[in-house]
């Protein structure tokens, strides 16, 4: 057997000659226009260097060359490993402090979701199903949008911006074709256009570096912001793959679910390697166990059981061979999925070290926006969010009351679900008229009340699921069914759309891919 062969540190030249040359070319396209920079930051291997570049070259400039913005930018998904987003938390600070005692142009961001984008509130509060390979919702949502927002902000200001990323080609080929193929319509030597982002540059400073010049440079050059580099790579001990979550600004760009560390809570991947190794060889991170049974327990390979037969906006959806296309978490999964996550939570601010124990797994701000999907948009009018809450810790929910006459008592709708003796479509279905009813109350006008009836009846107007499969098949006369709505009900079925309906958030284009991805 041949022993393999070792790539020989920065093609055989010597670091401080690389770094030397770096530094002056960055300097140089720093000076050469009045562009400003927008530094992608993830707190990982790759993107530490090359803000360590970016901060060496601006010291070597004197104060008054300093003039040009560097926004260093740090997409926090709210679901990130806890162990990173505290790292990258804590780097972010430091460097603020650092860059204003170095008198450097250098600005961190860190940036999020807008709550109605978040994780927890589209799975939890909407229902979407747990990302898939074929339904991924969670990375446009949570990383592309607040990066793309931010720098288009930046280009309204100033006409351009230039970006500052740690890609590098021997990340993958997928990646070294994209950047070899960006390189032909370069302008200004090193600047290659971004396909997405209009008015936009790209700048890659170590893309020719491979993962041994990164970790060289890291381990032999000081943090210039005064992060201890020795603390990151302790991170990335003990796990089995090589990456780190990108900033991602468009699709091509490598998931985090194929790479070290991304978000907790993520199923794009078989098994989260790096939280099972965290746990496994410190028994320090044990606490975080709650979190990756929770990951597990998402990562179910037939969720139907947890599904709702119908799509978000009440039509039963058939694939060719006949079976119904389940469609979003039901509002029992809904709620287990809430007390799991409290419950995790709650073992976080337990048993975690100090300086974890106050990260939020999930805002305030996002139980708000999670109450009022599940009262106003789907017409959960018993309001179950500050029961779960109350029950898993022991304490009264904090956040705002909602409108009283929105909202039923719980003892309320337990008399209804008696009197339903069981049947939860006749439940859900009365209950939905009730919120319709008592949202229309108080209006001066109720123009569209009767086609909100209408609306919530076609909904629920089938006996169980067997008999919605037996009403579709006949509707595409593939089966029969005893006993039919007549012909208006069907058309007006067929009219109907999660937009129109108002249930839904998302666009047509989403609710065809959660159609293909659920088949």
């Amino acid at each position: 057997m041949s022993t393999p062969t070792r790539t020989a540190p920065f093609q055989g030249r010597a670091m401080s000659e690389v770094v030397k040359e770096l530094t002056e070319e960055i300097r140089e396209l720093y000076l050469a226009d009045e562009v400003p920079w927008v530094v992608g930051y993830s707190g990982g291997k790759d993107s530490t260097a090359v803000l360590q570049l970016v901060w060496l070259a601006l010291k070597g400039l004197a104060p008054e060359q300093r003039t040009k913005p560097v926004h260093v930018i740090s997409t926090d998904t709210l679901v990130e490993n806890p162990i990173v987003a505290s790292w990258v938390t804590q780097s972010l600070e430091t460097m603020r402090t650092a860059a204003a005692e170095q008198q450097l142009p250098i600005e961190p961001h860190r940036l999020t979701p807008e709550v109605k984008d978040t994780f927890w509130v589209g799975l939890i509060g909407r229902g979407y199903p747990a990302p898939r390979p074929k339904f991924r919702w969670c990375t446009e949502r949570l990383k592309i949008r607040p990066s793309n927002a931010f720098i288009r902000r930046v280009v309204r200001r100033h006409g351009e911006a230039i970006l500052v990323l740690g890609i590098r080609k021997s990340e993958s080929q997928a990646r070294s074709k994209s950047m070899a193929k960006h390189e032909k319509r370069r302008v200004r030597d090193r600047l290659s256009p971004n396909g997405n982002l209009p008015n936009s540059l790209v700048y890659s400073p170590v893309e020719d570096w491979t993962t041994d010049d990164v970790w060289l440079f890291l381990m032999q050059q000081a943090n210039p912001w005064g992060h201890n580099n020795k603390d990151l790579l302790s991170m990335y001990q003990g796990a089995s793959a090589d990456g780190e979550c990108p900033l991602v600004v468009d699709n091509t760009t490598p998931s985090c679910g194929d790479s070290r560390f991304g978000c907790w809570t993520c199923t794009l991947v078989e098994k989260d390697k790096s939280m099972s190794a965290m746990i496994q060889n410190d028994e320090e991170k044990d606490w975080m166990q709650p979190l990756l049974d929770l990951r597990n327990d998402l990562d179910v390979p037939d969720d139907k059981h947890l599904r709702d037969f119908r799509r978000m906006n009440g039509q039963v959806q058939l694939i060719t061979d006949g079976r119904v296309i389940p469609g979003p978490y039901t509002e029992k999964s809904r709620h287990d999925w809430l007390t799991k996550l409290f419950q995790a939570q709650k073992h976080v601010r337990d048993n975690a070290p100090e300086h974890v124990r106050g990260i939020e797994l999930i805002t305030m701000e996002e139980l708000h926006e999670i109450r009022r999907i599940w009262i106003f948009e789907k017409h959960e009018v018993q309001d179950a969010l500050p029961k779960i809450y109350e029950e898993v810790y022991g304490e009264t929910f904090p956040g705002l009351p909602v409108d009283a006459h929105l909202a039923q008592g719980s003892d309320e709708m337990d008399i209804l679900r008696e009197i339903c003796d069981g049947d939860e479509l006749r439940y859900s279905m009365t209950r939905d008229l009730l919120a319709v009813e008592r949202r229309f109350r108080t209006k001066t006008r109720r123009t569209g009340l009767y086609e909100e009836l209408q609306r919530t009846i076609v909904k629920g107007y089938y006996v169980d699921e067997a008999d919605a499969l037996a009403f579709k098949k006949e509707l595409e006369g593939v089966g029969t069914r005893d006993q039919t709505p007549d012909d208006t009900d069907v058309q007006q079925s067929l009219d109907l759309d999660g937009i129109a309906s108002g249930t839904d958030h998302t666009t047509p284009a989403e609710d065809e891919e959660t159609s293909n991805a659920s088949a």
